[in-house]
């Protein structure tokens, strides 16, 4: 089957998903990546059942490829901005899933303006984003790294 083949679909999110997402956070070219430092699974599994599932202003996906759970799309409020992030396991990566997981997304979260911050050198997920419609607007600073800031309007 080639990757055009591939039934790349979003669905609400699932209790059973989160050891999915719990294994790519902690993948270590995904952190390495995105300079994420990956949470023990009690903090991994109670940040998502309280801030993220149990949040009515987050909006959350599992991104599913031929059914297998391959990741996640979120959105949700920093003060009065709204952000999107996005994490998938690396044997979904440079495939063209995120980006059609991204696309689905959008149409599905109708805030705008959406806010998006990558650490700068994840020229990929950089590159996606820019893709669909975000512009950057500058940098900020987390931590020791640089995020590119970008905004869909």
């Amino acid at each position: 089957m080639s990757d055009d083949d591939m039934d790349v679909r979003l669905r609400d999110v699932v209790e059973a998903d989160l050891e999915f997402f719990l294994a790519y956070e902690h993948d270590p070219e995904a952190v390495r990546r995105s300079r994420f430092t990956p949470r023990p699974r009690e903090a991994f599994l109670r940040h998502w059942k309280t801030n993220v599932l149990g949040d009515d202003a987050v909006f959350v996906q599992a991104v599913t490829v031929d059914g297998e759970v391959a990741g996640s799309v979120v959105a949700w409020w920093d003060e009065d901005r709204r952000f999107l992030g996005y994490w998938l396991g690396r044997p979904y990566w440079g495939r063209g899933i995120g980006s059609r997981a991204l696309a689905l997304f959008l149409e599905r979260e109708q805030n705008r303006p959406l806010h998006a911050d990558p650490v700068g050198d994840n020229t990929g997920s950089v590159r996606l984003l820019e893709k669909h419609g975000f512009q950057r607007t500058g940098t900020v600073r987390h931590g020791d790294n640089e995020h590119v800031m970008l905004v869909l309007a």
